[in-house]
């Protein structure tokens, strides 16, 4: 399941910056190449599920607002072949930094997780037994 479509990034960024992105053909067509538009879209994904496969049940059912706009953000880097202008760097370096704090599991997403493995203690362990050494005991030492 893509975190994203072509439709999400032309109502986000317009049509005329797509076809600037994707139109590489030796003669220029005026569209949107929606090979190279899905092949950026992949790229994106499989970049964000590294991220969340340590924290989460992958395929997510429902995707969470936040990982769409990581996506776009990814995304939009991916097709630029070229050195992107600041705004798409700086967006694509923040994308980064979020999916590393929902990896270190800092920043939550509402999203089915994996339970991490418990060692079977649930805390602080009492005995019942008597002391060995006890005050009486140990008379003349202390």
């Amino acid at each position: 399941m893509a975190y994203t479509t072509q439709a999400d990034l032309t109502e986000r960024y317009g049509e005329a910056m797509l076809i600037d992105l994707t139109d590489r053909g030796e003669t220029a067509t005026g569209t949107v190449d929606a090979d190279v538009v899905n092949r950026a879209i992949s790229d994106a994904d499989a970049l964000i599920d590294g991220y969340l496969a340590g924290r989460y049940i992958l395929p997510l059912s429902v995707t969470p607002a936040i990982i769409g706009t990581i996506s776009r953000q990814i995304t939009i880097w991916n097709l630029c072949i070229y050195k992107p202008d600041d705004k798409i760097a700086a967006d694509y370096k923040e994308a980064i930094r979020q999916l590393q704090q929902i990896a270190a599991g800092t920043l939550k997403l509402d999203a089915a997780g994996v339970t991490p493995a418990t060692t079977g203690s649930a805390g602080a362990r009492v005995t019942d037994r008597e002391r060995p050494m006890t005050e009486t005991s140990l008379k003349g030492f202390i």
